[in-house]
């Protein structure tokens, strides 16, 4: 099996202020998933200085919420293709 044939991009959904609450899709071996709700996780974050202004970080997504009998084989090549295609968190909209 080729893992990088078998995980297609197809949408995400997520935006400011909550771009990790979207849905995403994805075709895996030829078949349309969609994922759980709130099924990424953000690498970046926020923090605040002295005079409590914003600092937001981006970093790579994490997939943490995966459907039911998802292939452990491909689990690697998933998170690739939604770093490859979603913009990276954290955009700080839920502080």
């Amino acid at each position: 099996m080729n893992a990088k044939d078998s995980v297609i991009f197809v949408s995400y959904d997520g935006e400011y202020p909550n771009l990790c609450s979207g849905t995403l899709v994805l075709f895996v071996l030829g078949k349309k998933i969609t994922f759980p709700d709130y099924c990424l996780a953000s690498g970046g974050g926020v923090s605040f200085d002295k005079e409590w202004n914003e600092g937001v970080w981006q970093g790579d997504w994490d997939i943490t919420n995966w459907p039911d009998n998802f292939p452990e084989v491909l689990k690697a090549e998933a998170v690739r293709v939604v770093n490859e295609n979603v913009r990276l968190g954290c955009c700080g909209g839920c502080v």
